[in-house]
């Protein structure tokens, strides 16, 4: 393994989860409440907030194939990579200019930002196939979870102090040292991705023959081919059923956990330092299930984090005070960075060698069509009852259907499938 180059794959870990842990997670949720939607009542904050994130992760999801296919026949991850990075870098910073009541400007921020962020993530995802192999997968998709968990919850540690102990910094509120954190995860960012952008290199196909459609044009026929085959790739396509379901929870349990906990009367310093503790938490946690992976195979250590997943949803349902969301925070820590490394590492190992990123595509869809229902069924039972604890309960459906999927997988056989496929994929790609 090139360690300079696995280094620089993870450090981009460390950066963009700037973005997940700040933006997403922590404080961006309470600012959205509390300042951006400060003219609407009730609940109706929590249910936009829901809407907003269903609304980006749609777009990322009808355009994560196409994008993957495109830049697989171009070879031009790394360009779609960096475009949606500073996409998502400079959505950051502008969230700096959103002032009491502009919650439709906070959302579309949010949209963009979390647009950038996705499509960025589709295209750092497919070059983990080419940067390991085999079960070093499981170890090196669980270093760069861990370099995220260092590196967002670093940031978020500054970040916390920016706005609690705003005088420090020379602020004049704890508002303003808020929107200058949102100003730091674009900074952040942007300077620890510089060694991937600079280190990573394409993988060139061997066969590559001179283009005669528009790039557009060849996305659109590969991802009908590629919708056309998917179910040649047995295990690939059950594994797939079992991730949009138990990651629609997941994704929903990020997002929506900080502003359901303010929703509930837990204080922000409570949830922010709360979602602190997961981030470091999260370090070593990761790193031991990408070694248990390695003793007990990575299906197994994925099952225990999605049955741990269903323990979080049952305490999030009866959650009533800070000590309560602490005790979720360090769960969802213990299992967060173990339940997404594993699945890339697994999916990673059933793919075909020379179509990566047309199948992170698909990987990164199951994704985003999954984190749409999760927060779109969030915001719309909450709207409904007027309360959000049905909404919480209402996941447990997707970790245990999901997990029932999980089992029916044979790792094994789904990457013979992939091997078989791969010579006459070439033979396609050569005809496009």
């Amino acid at each position: 393994m090139n360690r300079k180059l696995i280094r620089s794959w993870a450090l981009y870990d460390w950066a963009n989860s700037a973005f997940a842990t700040t933006i997403m997670a922590a404080v961006l949720p309470i600012f959205y409440q509390q300042v951006a939607a400060s003219n609407l009542t009730g609940n109706q904050a929590t249910s936009y907030w829901g809407y907003s994130q269903s609304i980006a992760v749609l777009i990322v999801a009808i355009l994560a194939p196409i994008l993957g296919a495109i830049s697989d026949y171009s070879a031009a991850k790394k360009k779609f990579l960096r475009f949606f990075a500073y996409m998502g870098m400079i959505a950051s910073v502008m969230l700096a200019f959103v002032d009491s009541g502009e919650y439709v400007f906070a959302s579309f921020l949010l949209i963009i930002g979390t647009i950038g962020f996705s499509g960025a993530n589709i295209f750092y995802d497919a070059f983990l196939p080419e940067i390991s192999k085999g079960t070093d997968m499981d170890k090196v998709s669980s270093r760069g979870f861990a370099f995220g968990y260092i590196g967002g919850g670093l940031l978020l540690a500054i970040n916390l102090l920016m706005i609690q102990k705003y005088e420090w910094f020379g602020f004049s509120s704890a508002e303003m040292g808020t929107k200058l954190a949102f100003v730091s995860v674009g900074i952040w960012w942007f300077v620890f991705s510089i060694p991937l952008f600079k280190n990573i290199k394409e993988e060139k196909k061997a066969g590559q023959v001179k283009r005669n459609q528009s790039y557009a044009r060849i996305g659109f026929s590969r991802v009908a081919n590629t919708f056309r085959e998917i179910n040649q790739y047995k295990q690939l396509l059950v594994f797939l059923l079992a991730f949009w379901l138990y990651n629609d929870g997941i994704s929903t349990i990020i997002k929506m956990a900080t502003i359901y906990g303010s929703e509930i009367g837990i204080g922000s310093s409570h949830l922010i330092a709360a979602l602190l503790i997961t981030q470091f938490v999260g370090i070593p946690c990761t790193f031991f299930f990408g070694w248990l992976a390695t003793k007990i195979t990575a299906k197994r250590a994925l099952t225990i984090t999605l049955f741990v997943y269903i323990g979080i949803v049952i305490l999030g349902y009866f959650m009533s005070s800070a000590a309560h969301f602490y005790a979720l925070a360090i769960c969802v820590g213990v299992v967060q960075g173990g339940a997404q490394s594993l699945s890339r590492s697994i999916f990673g190992r059933m793919v075909p060698d020379d179509r990566h990123a047309e199948f992170f595509g698909f990987y990164g869809i199951s994704a985003k069509f999954s984190a749409i229902v999760g927060p779109a069924l969030f915001g719309f039972i909450g709207s409904v009852t007027g309360s959000s604890k049905l909404g919480i309960f209402s996941l447990v459906i997707f970790f245990v259907v999901g997990l029932i999927l999980l089992q029916r997988v044979d790792i094994t056989k789904g990457m013979e499938e992939a091997k078989k496929k791969t010579v006459s994929n070439d033979k396609v790609d050569v005809h496009l």
